[in-house]
């Protein structure tokens, strides 16, 4: 009887053979039975994918951020941290020409070189708040954009955020104008948005019947503590336009992974007493109702607040920073949980 094209009657008596499969006994002999199972070929998140826009761009439902990179981890570490999510199957990476001076940008283009992934992955960038090239006026735009490529070691940006909070007095069509430029000659693939009111992102709308480029992704900072940030004006625009929404600041600069609670360390950076201070009580309540809902699933509190935030209508794919590889595989949890309503209902009790 043959199983599997392998005929049984036929033993093979080859001394080969058979030390071949005396040193394959030994092998699997050798591997403790509690030793973890070798993972090969892509990460199971590879294809977990949403459609970004109408680009045809696809990402991975939580992107990564690249904020700490070159500010509070070093070049060896963030490498690590996208290696990390790389390998659950992530394929989209968040930096600014803002973050840490460039620094980030340096260290995300030289790992796309160094692993020969840029093909594989989303780039998104967010621009106008570099001190060598500020705001979002044409010159500037277009400098800020050029020098991102070089940082990054590339020839595009899939994703190009224009951030309205570093200029509030560039005409948004004199933006436009660049970006259609920037646009038509391949430098970036599609236009995103930070910082702009829901009449600015009308006004888009209006310029784009007229041929400029339309705004198709909008980043928020947009949390279980910030909902004011989202406003409904806003989320009406955002809907009826069919944005993509890719919240930023989804763990509250970490106080949401329960990583600011005195409780867990003895002292409290600066940053983290002011929140910790800030939120006090609805802080507090929001924290123990996320750690009912992770005892309950058996997830960390980092991924309870990312399986909240894909859970709000809208939203795409939160951007989240991570500080270590591990803390990647707590908020890569998030996006295979699925909140129930009375999960949801009490998370949102608890941060009124």
């Amino acid at each position: 009887m043959a199983y599997f094209g392998v005929d049984s009657t036929l033993p093979s008596t080859s001394p080969d053979a058979a030390a071949t499969g005396s040193a394959r006994q030994e092998a699997v002999r050798g591997v403790h039975p509690s030793a973890p199972i070798p993972v090969q070929g892509p990460g199971v998140g590879s294809e977990v994918r949403v459609a970004l826009d109408e680009s045809g761009l696809s990402v991975f439902p939580l992107i990564l951020g690249g904020a700490e990179f070159g500010w509070n981890v070093d070049l060896e570490s963030s490498h690590a941290i996208l290696d990390a999510y790389a390998e659950l199957g992530g394929n989209a990476v968040h930096t600014s020409d803002s973050f840490s001076s460039g620094r980030s940008e340096h260290i995300i283009g030289q790992w796309l070189h160094s692993r020969g992934l840029r093909d594989d992955i989303v780039l998104a960038v967010r621009v106008g708040g570099h001190p060598d090239n500020p705001g979002l006026g044409s010159v500037n735009l277009v400098r800020a954009v050029e020098a991102s490529l070089t940082r990054l070691r590339t020839d595009r940006i899939d994703v190009l955020y224009l951030d309205a909070t570093a200029d509030r007095k560039t005409a948004l069509e004199d933006t436009l104008a660049t970006a259609e430029w920037l646009v038509e000659t391949g430098k970036v693939r599609t236009i995103g948005a930070m910082g702009y009111a829901a009449a600015q992102l009308v006004e888009a709308r209006i310029f784009a019947s007229a041929g400029y480029p339309r705004i198709t992704v909008l980043d928020v900072p947009f949390n279980v503590l910030r909902r004011h940030e989202f406003d409904s004006d806003l989320r009406l625009v955002a809907g009826a336009q069919g944005m993509a929404v890719t919240p930023s600041h989804a763990l509250e600069h970490g106080f949401l992974a329960g990583r600011l609670r005195s409780k867990q360390r003895g002292s409290l950076s600066v940053r983290g007493a002011q929140l910790a201070a800030n939120l006090n009580r609805r802080g507090n309540r929001t924290l123990r109702a996320l750690d009912a809902v992770g005892a309950e699933l058996g997830v960390p509190d980092a991924a309870v607040a990312v399986a909240w935030l894909l859970a709000q209508k809208l939203v795409t794919a939160p951007i989240v920073n991570a500080y270590a590889p591990g803390q990647v595989e707590e908020l890569v949890q998030g996006v295979g949980v699925r909140l129930s309503r009375a999960q949801l209902a009490d998370i949102a009790r608890a941060s009124e």
